[in-house]
């Protein structure tokens, strides 16, 4: 005899009366419903600031992730809502992450799950099934869409330095659709592979197609290696190594805002390089960093009129250091270049662009007064350092300053 879920209910409120065996049996399987649902978690954050931009007229501002249309104002950046089960001890577990996105940095991840003309757009940073294999010390998968494996930052800005992003993030991608698997060697050596459609971040988007001489079979390939130093290694135990590589399609028709600031209408293949190192230091509570991108690019035309291969790198340091329980201060510096070939992709606008040379530094000081709270100030500066005027002015392509100055707040409660 099969009972409904609302019997049920009405029988654990006493209202109704059922066999007891029946009762114990629907009652088996309730537990066993919340048995499942007890390992799943809901976390999250909202993330917000202030932003002043020194000077008048802001058009052209710096081209790295997420800045755009911040200047001058209150901002709320992004909303975070992730529901979660985490892999298990068992030998076959298996579980999943759901990381969804509301506000206007969801809009630059550009993994919109409306249809990019709504005023609160929504995306899907992650989604993907967990899984464990029992090879080894087991073999970990992720199958669905997933974060990037290589970069020194993260989307999620409070888990960085500093809350405005760096070139070299600017460059990197941010997700991909397709397959990672993740092997521990040893306690101090990581290894992953995986295969993905694209370079990213566009959910459902392919890389073959006929007119550009693309097999279907064409995707996207990553792999990367972590080292961390062991126990019993002095002041240097539990720095990490951290190198890696990605080839594969970037989307055909990237908007002007987001992680690239290219507009290209054009197929753009990228093979990106990457070397990042967290170091402890002998001064307590203090760490330094260091990150390095290189990005070699081939764009073409279906009758190969255009056929260039222009590439960007970056290299970046960094510092933190805590200098009391809620007290800490950061800072950053980096140096970029790129190919001036960029300015030539049809349909570009160079100001959208990096300038081919640029310097960038930024110091931000971080007190957590409230629970769950991160507060912080930031003051960055960036440098058209080939001695072109880059940034400001009052009309987009006109700028007017070599020079740009930024003074933000940024306030991140998580739950």
């Amino acid at each position: 005899m099969k009972v409904n879920k609302w019997t049920v209910g009405l029988a654990a409120a006493g209202l109704v009366s059922l066999p007891a065996g029946l009762l114990a049996d629907e009652a088996t399987k309730m537990n066993q419903v919340w048995t499942a649902l007890s390992s799943t978690t809901i976390s999250g954050y909202v993330d917000t600031s202030a932003q002043w931009n020194f000077g008048t007229g802001n058009a052209n501002p710096a081209r790295y992730s997420y800045a755009a249309g911040k200047a001058d104002g209150f901002n709320l950046n992004v909303a975070k809502l992730a529901i979660s089960k985490p892999l298990d001890e068992a030998q076959w577990a298996a579980g999943y992450q759901v990381d969804l996105l509301f506000g206007p940095d969801a809009r630059s991840l550009n993994t919109l799950l409306d249809a990019g003309d709504q005023a609160i757009p929504m995306a899907i940073q992650q989604a993907y099934a967990a899984l464990r294999a029992p090879l080894g010390n087991g073999l970990d998968f992720k199958v669905g869409v997933f974060n990037s494996i290589i970069g020194y930052e993260s989307f999620d800005s409070y888990k960085n330095p500093n809350w405005t992003r760096s070139y070299g993030y600017t460059m990197e991608p941010t997700t991909h659709e397709g397959v990672l698997v993740s092997y521990q060697f040893t306690d101090w050596l990581t290894a992953q592979a995986g295969v993905a459609n694209t370079f990213g971040p566009v959910i459902g988007e392919r890389a073959h197609d006929p007119d550009y001489g693309r097999a279907e079979s064409y995707k996207t390939y990553m792999g990367s290696l972590a080292f961390t130093v062991p126990k019993d290694t002095g002041f240097l135990e539990g720095s990490t190594l951290y190198v890696g590589a990605i080839n594969g399609l970037r989307n055909r028709s990237v908007d002007t805002d987001n992680a690239t600031g290219k507009n290209v209408t054009l197929p753009l293949t990228d093979t990106h390089l990457y070397a990042g190192a967290t170091l402890n230091t002998p001064v307590k509570d203090m760490k330094v960093g260091a990150a390095f991108d290189y990005a070699w690019l081939h764009a073409y035309d279906t009758a190969h009129t255009y056929n260039e291969r222009p590439w960007e790198w970056n290299i970046a340091g960094y510092a933190s250091w805590k200098l009391a329980e809620k007290w800490s201060v950061h800072g950053r510096g980096e140096y970029y270049r790129r190919s001036e070939k960029l300015d030539d992709l049809p349909n570009v606008n160079k100001y959208y662009l990096l300038p081919p040379k640029a310097v960038e530094c930024t110091f931000t000081v971080q007190y957590d007064l409230w629970k769950n709270v991160i507060t912080r100030a930031e003051f960055r500066w960036d440098h058209a350092a080939n001695g072109e005027q880059w940034f400001g002015g009052t009309d987009a392509g006109n700028p007017t300053r070599k020079n740009q100055y930024i003074l933000a707040g940024n306030i991140v409660y998580q739950f």
